[in-house]
C-alpha cells in the first residue's frame, strides 16, 4: 500500500541491546526476581571455581574416611568379595556395591589413593557438577529469589569441607540423585529411576527420597506401569551386588543395607540435648520411625494427593481415573520426602548435611506461611548452617536445629493444597493421557518424554 513504511524485524543485535537495556533498568531487582536466576547462578558457579581452588590450596586436608575407603576397595581388588572381611581403619565396609565400583575407579586414578591433592580436585569437579544440576532445578522452577543462591554455594564452609577437605562418599550419592531429579523433570522417568538406583548403591540415605518417588510414579503411571520401573531399580541393585551376593549374600545385605545400624552419641548433631541412654534406646528409635512413617502418610494423603481423590485412584492408569492426573510438583514432593526423613533421623553426623543442604531454600520458599518473610527465611538458613558448623554439637545447637526443622515442616504443611475441584477426565480409556508432570511451579512445560 502506497505511503506505508514497513518496519524491518529487529535483528539479533537489536534484541541483545534490548535485553541489556532491560537488565540495566532492572539492575536493582536482579537479586530479587527469579527471572534472573540463570544470570546470577552462572556468575556464582564461575566464582565457585576459584573458591574451590583456594580452599584446596590454602586449607589443610583432614583425613577421616578416605583412607578407609581405599582400604575397603583394595580388599575387593585383591579378590575378597565377602563383606565380613572387607574393612578399613574406621571399621567394616557398610556401603552398597555402587560405592565399591566408583571408589575403585578413584583408587586407580589417584595412584592407589595416595594422591590426595588429585582426589580433592576430582571432588571439586563433583561439587561443580552438583551445583550445575541444583541450579538447573532452581532455574526451571523459578521459586527462589536469586540472592539466596549465595547461601546455597559460596557461604557454606561445611559443604565445601564435606566435598574437598573430607572426600566423603555422601557427595557422590547426592550428585547422582540430583541428576536423577533433573531426568524426572524432563520426563525421562525410566532413565531417572536407573540413575536413582545407582545413587542408592553408593549410599543408602538416598532411600529417604523413595516415598516421594513412589507417590510420583503411581500418580504419573498407575500401579501396572510403575512396577517395571521399580523392577529396574531392583535389577540394578542385584546386578551391581551380584559378585558379593554370590560370595556371601547374608553378609552383603546385612552390611550394605543395615537399617538398624547403631550410631555413636559423640558424633550426633541433632540429639545432643538427650541423655546418651535415651539416644541409644531402641524404643526411642521405634518412636522416631513411627513418627517418620506417620508424617509421610499424612503428607501423602493431605498435602500431595488432591483432596477428595481416593487413594485407590493412584493405582489406576491415569486415563481410567475420574479426574485427570494432578500436575504434581516433582521437586517439592521429592525434597519434602527427604526432609521429613531428616527431621526424624536417629542421628545426623556432620557429613549428612549434604543430604538436604541444597534443598533447603526450595523448601523454605515453598511453605504456606505468608508471614515467613524473606529475612526470617534467611535467618533459618543461617541458624541451620550455624548448627551444622558447631563442633562438637551442644544442647543449644541441636535444639536450634530441631526448631528450624519444625518451622519448615509446619510451613510445608500449611502450604496450599492441590485444587480439590478439577475438571473431570473426559478421555476414553484408549485415549493417550495428557502429560502432566513434565513441569514444575514456575517452569516452562517440557515435551512429553514420559517413559
Amino acid at each position: 500500500m502506497a505511503g506505508v513504511v514497513r518496519r524491518k524485524p529487529a535483528g539479533p543485535h537489536s534484541q541483545v541491546w534490548a535485553k541489556l537495556r532491560t537488565l540495566w533498568q532492572e539492575k536493582h531487582l536482579i537479586l530479587f526476581k527469579p527471572e534472573y536466576t540463570l544470570l546470577v547462578v552462572s556468575l556464582l558457579w564461575l566464582l565457585e571455581i576459584g573458591i574451590n581452588v583456594w580452599v584446596i590450596q590454602k586449607v589443610a586436608y583432614t583425613e577421616i574416611d578416605w583412607k578407609a575407603y581405599m582400604d575397603e576397595v583394595e580388599g575387593v581388588i585383591n579378590g575378597t568379595y565377602d563383606y565380613t572381611e572387607l574393612k578399613g581403619d574406621t571399621g567394616p565396609l557398610v556401603y552398597p556395591a555402587g560405592f565399591v565400583y566408583i571408589f575403585t575407579a578413584l583408587y586407580y586414578i589417584t595412584s592407589h589413593g595416595v594422591n590426595i591433592r588429585l582426589a580433592q580436585y576430582l571432588f571439586a569437579v563433583f561439587y561443580l557438577i552438583t551445583l550445575l544440576l541444583v541450579f538447573r532445578i532452581y532455574h526451571r522452577t523459578k521459586k527462589v529469589p536469586p540472592y539466596v543462591f549465595f547461601f546455597v554455594c559460596c557461604a557454606s564452609y561445611r559443604i565445601h569441607s564435606i566435598f574437598v577437605l573430607r572426600l566423603f562418599n555422601d557427595p557422590v550419592a547426592m550428585l547422582l540423585l540430583f541428576g536423577a531429579i533433573n531426568l524426572f523433570m524432563d520426563g525421562h522417568w525410566t532413565l531417572g529411576c536407573g540413575l536413582y538406583s545407582l545413587a542408592v548403591s553408593v549410599k543408602m540415605n538416598v532411600l529417604l527420597f523413595a516415598p516421594g518417588l513412589l507417590f510420583l510414579l503411581l500418580s504419573e503411571f498407575g500401579l501396572i506401569k510403575t512396577i517395571p520401573k521399580l523392577t529396574l531399580c531392583a535389577a540394578i541393585q542385584l546386578l551391581l551386588g551380584l559378585p558379593f551376593l554370590m560370595e556371601n549374600p547374608v553378609a552383603y545385605m546385612n552390611r550394605a543395607f543395615d537399617l538398624g545400624r547403631q550410631f555413636m552419641f559423640k558424633w550426633t548433631v541433632n540429639w545432643r540435648f538427650l541423655p546418651e541412654w535415651l539416644f541409644l534406646s531402641r524404643y526411642f528409635h521405634l518412636l522416631l520411625l513411627s513418627a517418620h512413617l506417620l508424617t509421610l502418610l499424612l503428607f501423602a494423603l493431605r498435602r500431595w494427593k488432591r483432596p477428595g481423590q481416593s487413594v485407590f485412584d493412584l493405582l489406576k492408569e491415569p486415563s481410567k481415573r475420574k479426574y485427570p492426573a494432578q500436575k504434581n510438583t516433582i521437586v517439592l514432593i521429592l525434597f519434602a520426602s527427604n526432609f521429613i526423613g531428616m527431621c526424624f533421623s536417629r542421628s545426623l553426623h556432620y557429613q549428612f548435611y549434604v543430604w538436604y543442604f541444597h534443598t533447603l531454600p526450595y523448601l523454605l520458599w515453598s511453605g504456606g506461611v505468608k508471614k515467613l518473610a524473606h529475612l526470617l527465611r534467611v535467618l533459618i538458613l543461617g541458624l541451620i548452617e550455624l548448627s551444622w558448623n558447631t563442633y562438637p554439637s551442644t544442647h543449644y545447637s541441636s535444639a536450634a536445629l530441631h526448631v528450624c526443622h519444625f518451622i519448615m515442616l509446619l510451613s510445608l504443611w500449611l502450604a496450599p493444597a492441590p485444587d480439590p475441584t478439577p475438571t473431570p477426565n473426559t478421555t476414553t480409556p484408549s485415549s493417550t493421557p495428557t502429560p502432566t508432570t513434565a513441569h514444575d511451579d514456575g517452569g516452562a512445560p517440557a515435551k512429553d518424554k514420559r517413559q
